[in-house]
């Protein structure tokens, strides 16, 4: 009797949500920043991070389209550069100090991805993600 419940609260389940979308929310891909803490620098002395961007449970990560946007604090000497999927943050800082900022990152579809055959959106559980980050200068 509760093998038969089961298999009907499946089937319930699977018509109102929907078995595409029941997929994504278990499969779960999306765009995501690495939990990093960010290495101390020195004023005068030269400064090199990397912050590489991902797309969760998705193996051919490589083939998004990454953007990022900063808000926040860099340390006057430092520069942010950007190589497809990899932020690098590096440079010669000038003040000592605290600095917090925000990447922002927003994934486009791939490169394949045709818009008339494909609903891009709907392929991924997100399409944007952010991290706070802090780089502190002596």
């Amino acid at each position: 009797m509760k093998k038969r419940y089961s298999i009907l609260f499946c089937i319930s389940l699977i018509t109102l949500v929907g078995c595409e979308d029941l997929l994504d929310c278990i499969i779960n891909r999306s765009p995501e920043l690495p939990e990093k803490y960010l290495e101390s620098g020195r004023v005068g002395y030269v400064y090199f991070q990397e912050i590489t961007a991902g797309i969760k449970n998705e193996p051919r990560d490589d083939i998004y389209d990454y953007n990022f946007e900063i808000y926040g604090d860099i340390p006057d000497g430092l520069e942010v550069s950007i190589d497809f999927r990899t932020l690098f943050i590096e440079g010669t800082p000038n003040d000592s100090g605290r600095y917090e900022f925000t990447i922002a990152l927003n994934v486009g579809p791939p490169e394949y991805y045709d818009e008339e055959t494909e609903d891009y959106e709907n392929s991924m559980c997100s399409t944007s993600t952010s991290m706070d980050y802090e780089i502190i200068i002596n």
